[in-house]
């Protein structure tokens, strides 16, 4: 491809402004925002002028099949509401064009099955949030525990644990619809934690889960609707516990009802080793630990070598891999196939909740081990 890729933005929210006008901005040698696309009043014109300086020009639009409809397009961010990400994923995979949609991909598995069909039936690449497996820190720890170096895996704990976005002073949106059924602090938090694991252990092949609603009211700290109340209807603590296809077993704690805590936000346990990271997931610089007896030395915990900060954030990472897949300088990561596999065992999680019982995985997703 020559010249600038075109890209459009359908969902003109908050992520939008957070996340993804600055990785693309940092990127505008090579990338030209030409339409944008927001149901909404204002929403379209309001992004068209905050990057007026850096991708004049942009076309704006009510809906996604009017911006599509003009043919010149290159690739498109679905960054809409969740409950909406499986018909524009549909629409923009239809046109002919490269996709990259907020998590999840779709609302079901039949879904995601679809739109991964219609992605190969039109030739054009489908790409998913999170970027967790084009981070720094993901892809050397994927690297450090390729088979053969720490053992076979035996144990993943993970967490994503804060009050959620009702909390955030810096959230501009309602945060409403993250406490509420379809959303929730799995789909919307634990995911991250769940593509982590699944990148380094491989696919899940069984999946166990509880919740509750722990604090069934929240004031909002932030955003349109600073000082009012809101009630939560969904689980705002899940506890998952997993069964790897390589027999490692897992366990998550995805929680919007958690002040803060000092766990390890990923440790995993093989034959010969531990690797525990610390800190917040979003600090570049969080200590990571590693706890061995390898090459004779003295059993115990020290800092891992040569871990690498990342220069983005995962939002950032997996915007900027997108962009590189549709010009061909990389091959992709974070695969629709992937992000499916996840879909399952969440939604698998939220049956096992309600029934009580264990859940079976059908789907899969490419693995490399090394």
């Amino acid at each position: 491809m020559t010249g600038h890729v075109r890209v459009g933005i359908v969902g003109c929210g908050d992520v939008a402004y957070r996340h993804y006008l600055p990785a693309l901005e940092a990127m505008s040698s090579t990338v030209r925002i030409a339409a944008l696309a927001d149901p909404r009043p204002g929403a379209s014109e309001a992004v068209a002028a905050a990057i007026a300086d850096w991708s004049p020009g942009s076309r704006v639009h009510a809906d996604v099949d009017d911006m599509l409809g003009r043919g010149d397009l290159d690739a498109v961010f679905n960054l809409t509401p969740a409950p909406r990400h499986g018909s524009v994923n549909r629409a923009i995979l239809q046109a002919g064009v490269a996709c990259y949609s907020e998590k999840p991909l779709a609302a079901s598995v039949a879904e995601a099955d679809q739109l991964i069909a219609l992605a190969a039936d039109r030739g054009v690449p489908f790409l998913c949030a999170p970027g967790s497996a084009v981070t720094n820190r993901i892809r050397w720890l994927k690297a450090l525990t390729a088979p053969g170096r720490l053992g076979p895996p035996t144990l993943a704990v993970a967490h994503h644990a804060d009050p959620g976005p009702a909390a955030w002073t810096e959230y501009t949106g309602d945060p409403t619809p993250f406490y509420r059924e379809g959303v929730g602090p799995v789909f919307d938090h634990g995911v991250y934690r769940l593509h982590e694991m699944t990148t380094v252990l491989g696919p899940v092949r069984r999946v166990q889960a509880m919740g509750s609603i722990a604090l069934p009211r929240r004031r909002v700290l932030g955003g349109p609707l600073a000082g009012q109340t809101i009630d939560v209807t969904t689980q705002d603590h899940v506890l998952i516990h997993l069964e790897f296809e390589s027999g490692a077993l897992g366990q998550l704690l995805a929680s919007f009802a958690t002040a803060d805590t000092l766990a390890p936000w990923l440790e995993m346990h093989f034959a010969d080793a531990v690797v525990s990271f610390g800190g917040k997931s979003w600090e570049p610089d969080a200590p990571v630990m590693l706890y061995d007896e390898l090459d004779g030395a003295t059993p115990g915990w020290r800092s891992a070598p040569d871990v690498p900060n990342d220069e983005v954030g995962v939002v950032e990472a997996g915007a900027r891999h997108f962009i590189a897949c549709v010009l061909g300088a990389e091959t992709p990561v974070l695969t629709a196939e992937h992000a499916r596999h996840v879909l399952e065992v969440i939604l698998a999680a939220y049956t096992s909740m309600a029934d009580g019982r264990a859940q079976r995985i059908a789907s899969t997703f490419a693995h490399q081990t090394s």
